[in-house]
């Protein structure tokens, strides 16, 4: 008797990791982020930060449906020192006003926290992150978590005895949202050398990258103060403060640690000035990434930082016109990409 012939079992095929796909999608996420930063500099010009005055991280997505509900978060607000004591007699109207970028700005938070998870369980799913780069994608999902914690910390500063946020609170909401910024493109740029050559390694962080990336910092830890303090409008003169080069009494009354901190008049000197340091250091990355192979990011690391110098004097010379200091914002935050990508080029490693 004939015995029953058995077929093979269909192969399972292996899992295949997919770097270019995630890399895209990486890419994408930073562009929502640089969205985001310009949406919160909006905020910050039209002082309407503190205009939600509560943290609903789920059911805060939908906004006032009916005047009952706009009257209710209007009164939220009328209940903070901002409203008491610098916009008494402000019409619902005008609340709605600066409500709207507040919203637009926790919105835009919700969507990229959304646009990461759901993307990175899928990935993991279908088992196509490569080996090494799951830890770093938690990594960013979770500093993207924190983010959302400090923005409410942020605002909780301004909510009691201030009216206004700290401008330290600031400075780390901000600089928070770059680093993810910088790790969302290094990551991506990593991805798409493994996606052209499987034998490729993670680029390395050299010494002349962490350089400038520090000297960088200080430049940007010092536009957050600028914007937290206004002290963007201490003056409108360029290369002069108010007729002269070092603004008249600033040590006056404090320490030089203390003014260098919160001193609006020392803090916009900082800034103007220690720019060129930064330019002079991106200028060195960016011939290093030339000569390490990649034109590319030298063309976009002068771009970024010429653009910025003419937008940084021209919003101080116009009294920080909103359409130009949210320009300079935008600027800086594709900066730091510019800076993230001549790094990595800096630091890639040769197979």
């Amino acid at each position: 008797m004939a015995r029953p012939s058995i077929a093979p079992a269909a192969a399972v095929p292996a899992p295949r990791p997919r770097p270019a796909a995630i890399a895209t999608w990486l890419l994408a996420v930073a562009c929502l982020i640089v969205l985001m930063v310009v949406v919160g500099g909006i905020t910050r010009l039209t002082e309407s930060g503190l205009s939600i005055t509560e943290w609903k991280p789920l059911t805060g997505v939908i906004p006032p449906l009916n005047a009952e509900q706009w009257q209710a978060e209007f009164d939220n607000y009328k209940r903070i020192p901002e409203y008491q004591q610098l916009n008494q007699g402000m019409t619902l109207a005008g609340f709605q006003a600066i409500f709207f970028w507040e919203y637009l700005h926790r919105l835009l938070g919700r969507l990229i926290g959304v646009a990461f998870a759901l993307p990175l369980l899928w990935f993991a799913w279908k088992r196509a992150i490569p080996r090494g780069y799951g830890w770093r994608l938690v990594a960013l999902l979770t500093l993207g978590g924190l983010q959302g914690a400090i923005g409410w910390w942020m605002v909780a500063s301004g909510l009691v005895e201030r009216t206004d946020v700290s401008h330290f609170r600031l400075a780390t909401h901000l600089l928070t949202a770059l680093f993810i910024l910088a790790g969302l493109v290094w990551t991506a740029l990593d991805l798409r050398d493994l996606a052209r050559d499987p034998a490729s390694r993670p680029a390395r962080l050299t010494g002349a990258g962490l350089a400038v990336g520090l000297v960088l910092l200080i430049q940007l830890l010092f536009g957050a103060f600028t914007a937290g303090l206004n002290a963007g409008l201490v003056t409108n003169e360029w290369p002069l403060m108010n007729g002269r080069f070092f603004p008249e009494g600033v040590l006056q009354h404090r320490s030089l640690v203390s003014a260098l901190f919160n001193d609006p008049f020392l803090i916009h000197f900082v800034h103007r000035w220690w720019a060129w340091v930064t330019v002079a250091a991106l200028v060195v990355l960016a011939r290093l990434a030339k000569r390490g192979g990649d034109r590319r990011a030298s063309i976009a690391i002068h771009s970024a930082f010429g653009i910025q110098i003419l937008l940084g004097i021209a919003t101080v010379m116009t009294g920080v016109n909103i359409v130009l200091a949210a320009s300079h914002q935008l600027v800086g935050a594709l900066l730091v990409a510019s800076v993230a990508w001549g790094a990595h080029a800096v630091g890639r490693r040769r197979t």
